[in-house]
C-alpha cells in the first residue's frame, strides 16, 4: 500500500524574514567553525613542523665570522640530534629526556642551550667524548694531532649596522669593509672550514683536555672573539663543555640576512637592509 507523503504547507502567519535570519545566523556559526578548525590544524602542523624538523634561529653576535654573521636568519635541521623538551615550543615538558638521541660529527655547526642562562648559543663541535682537545700557538690539536691548517688568506667583511671591524684584529678597508686574517682549518675527516685569526690571544693555548662521555667541546670559528669551551659556563659568557642534552638543532642554511639597515615602519627597507648573496648559503 503506498501512501503519499505528507506536505507540510508553509505557516502563512510565519515571518519569512525572521526564518531568513535563523538560517544565515546557522551559515555564519558553521563558517566560522569551519575557520576555527583551519587555523587549529595551521597551528599544530607548524609546531610539528618546528618540534621535529626544521626552526629558524638568529645570529646575533660575531663569534662564528666568517662562515656566518651578525644579522644571519638560519633554518636548522632537529633530527639529528634527538628530541627532548627543549625540541618543543615554551621547552614544554612532554618528552622524557632525549629520545632518539645522537651526537654530532667533529666540524657540525652546532646550536644549544647555554648550560646557564638557557639562551640559544651557537659553535662548531670540535671535540668528542674521549676525544683529547688542546691549543698551542692557536692551532687545535686533536688527539695529539695538529689540525692541518692553511694559512696567508684573508676574508673581507662588509661593515654594516650590525658588523663593525675589531680594531685588535681587522682592517678597514675601503671605509666600507673589514679585512681579516683567515685560517682554513681541516679536520681529520676531512671538513674543512675557515676561521679568523687575530693575532697572539691568550686563549691561543689551552688545554689538554679529556672530554668525559656525554659532551662536547665546541669553539667558535671567529676564534679570538668568542666565549667557547675554553671558557668556564658563566651565564652571558662562556659555554664549558656543553652536555650533549641541550643539544637543539644542527644548523643547516641560511635562510635570510640582513645588515642592520631596516625599518620596521619602512617596509621598503626591509629589501634593501637584505644580503641577498647570503640567502641560501650552505653550513
Amino acid at each position: 500500500m503506498n501512501e503519499n507523503p505528507r506536505l507540510v504547507q508553509p505557516d502563512a502567519d510565519a515571518d519569512p524574514d525572521a526564518v531568513t535570519a535563523v538560517d544565515t545566523s546557522a551559515e555564519e556559526q558553521e563558517s566560522w567553525g569551519d575557520f576555527a578548525k583551519f587555523v587549529l590544524k595551521l597551528v599544530l602542523v607548524v609546531v610539528i613542523f618546528r618540534s621535529f624538523i626544521f626552526s629558524p634561529f638568529t645570529i646575533p653576535s660575531e663569534s662564528m665570522l666568517p662562515g656566518l654573521r651578525n644579522g644571519d636568519y638560519l633554518v636548522a635541521a632537529k633530527w639529528p640530534y634527538g628530541y627532548s623538551r627543549l625540541s618543543l615550543p615554551f621547552e614544554a615538558p612532554l618528552i622524557p629526556g632525549r629520545i632518539f638521541a645522537d651526537m654530532p660529527e667533529r666540524g657540525d655547526v652546532v646550536i644549544f642551550k647555554h648550560p646557564v642562562d638557557g639562551t640559544d648559543y651557537v659553535k662548531r663541535a670540535i671535540g668528542l667524548p674521549g676525544d683529547t682537545v688542546a691549543l698551542r700557538g692557536g692551532t687545535v690539536f686533536l688527539n695529539g694531532q695538529p689540525l692541518e691548517q692553511r694559512r696567508g688568506e684573508y676574508v673581507d667583511i662588509p661593515m654594516s649596522e650590525n658588523t663593525g671591524c675589531r680594531s685588535d684584529g681587522g682592517t678597514v678597508v675601503d671605509e666600507s669593509t673589514c679585512r681579516y686574517r683567515q685560517i682554513t682549518e681541516t679536520l681529520p675527516s676531512g671538513k674543512s672550514y675557515p676561521t679568523i685569526d687575530f693575532g697572539p690571544h691568550p686563549k691561543d693555548s689551552f688545554g689538554p683536555i679529556v672530554v668525559p662521555q656525554g659532551e662536547i667541546f665546541v669553539m667558535g670559528d671567529n676564534r679570538d672573539n668568542s666565549m667557547d669551551s675554553r671558557f668556564p659556563a658563566v651565564a652571558g659568557g662562556g659555554v664549558g663543555l656543553v652536555d650533549a642534552d641541550l643539544l637543539v638543532a644542527r644548523a643547516s642554511m641560511v635562510l635570510w640576512s640582513t645588515d642592520g639597515s631596516a625599518e620596521w615602519l619602512l617596509p621598503w627597507t626591509w629589501f634593501s637592509a637584505a644580503r641577498w648573496d647570503r640567502i641560501g648559503t650552505g653550513i
